[in-house]
């Protein structure tokens, strides 16, 4: 490990950065260097200003992941390096698309839990469902985290390193129950293949896929739909914003207010203007020309 590796960790560790984060961040710092065989010290604004050309232009990256790259060299020339430059302008972000996710409706989601067809995975699908859970927060579950007395779920650590509640559904209930007599889980709530380890993300996406394809929907689902699924199902049966960003976690309350535009109590409940009109319009039709043979 070089010196500025070092350095670079240890100051993300004392900032207590999540553990994914010092893993990308130094991945992507160490492309950065080995792009143009040198160490990042002997590389200034016009490198990174070439190293982006080519993450668009040439590696055709989404601006989601030139994102993850800028974010790692920002860090590493201001906090490690302590350059003082003037970061907006040197290292640009990309403006990244705004795009809705594909919502499920209430039948489609018991449909498709319904074609999910292993026991474990059906209830951690639909614990992602019922409390809004990241699927990366329904894996490290435990069974002391299921409080049936109070009827909540505790999310340990979650992203942004932040604990929280979130509601306990009887019917969810009913369904770990029938999952922890079948299993009887011990460390994890819903343990992997290894020995001592929680189940993968990875798994649960494949299993998640596998009903994608036996219950016949087309519209895409992963995981993370479940958890789309129940803010915009909730908006649509009257739950406030406030509430739905503290369930699901959100620091900001523009991240849960997106739902807005996708809930169809709201899209839905404005009349369009063609409906206010006094007569139907009137669509002419040319008649088909007579076929004799």
């Amino acid at each position: 490990m070089t010196p500025l590796r070092q350095r670079m960790t240890e100051d993300m560790q004392v900032r207590n950065l999540a553990l994914n984060t010092q893993t990308s961040y130094v991945q992507q710092v160490s492309l950065f260097a080995r792009y143009f065989h040198k160490s990042p010290e002997l590389l200034g604004p016009e490198d990174i200003r070439t190293y982006q050309v080519f993450l668009a232009n040439e590696k055709k990256l989404a601006p989601s992941s030139v994102l993850i790259t800028v974010s790692a060299l920002r860090f590493l020339y201001k906090v490690s390096l302590k350059k003082d430059w003037s970061f907006e302008d040197l290292i640009p972000t990309a403006k990244k698309p705004q795009k809705l996710p594909v919502i499920l409706s209430p039948e489609e989601v018991l449909q498709f839990l319904c074609s999910v067809g292993s026991t474990k995975h059906r209830a951690i699908l639909t614990t992602c469902y019922a409390a809004g859970l990241r699927v990366s927060e329904a894996v490290h579950l435990k069974p002391i985290d299921i409080d049936s007395q109070r009827m909540v779920i505790r999310v340990e650590q979650g992203k942004g390193q932040k604990d929280r509640y979130v509601m306990l559904s009887p019917k969810l209930l009913e369904t770990l129950r029938g999952y922890f007599r079948a299993t009887r889980p011990k460390d994890w709530l819903f343990p992997g293949d290894v020995l001592g380890q929680p189940i993968t993300k990875d798994a649960v996406e494949a299993a998640c896929q596998k009903a994608r394809r036996c219950s016949g929907i087309r519209k895409p689902i992963t995981p993370h739909s479940m958890r789309h699924a129940f803010a915009v199902h909730l908006l649509e049966s009257g739950t406030d914003v406030r509430t739905i960003q503290l369930l699901m976690g959100h620091r900001s309350l523009a991240t849960t207010a997106r739902y807005l535009r996708i809930a169809t109590s709201k899209v839905c409940s404005t009349s369009s203007p063609l409906d206010l009109l006094p007569h139907p319009v009137a669509v002419e039709t040319t008649p088909a020309t007579p076929v004799h043979f």
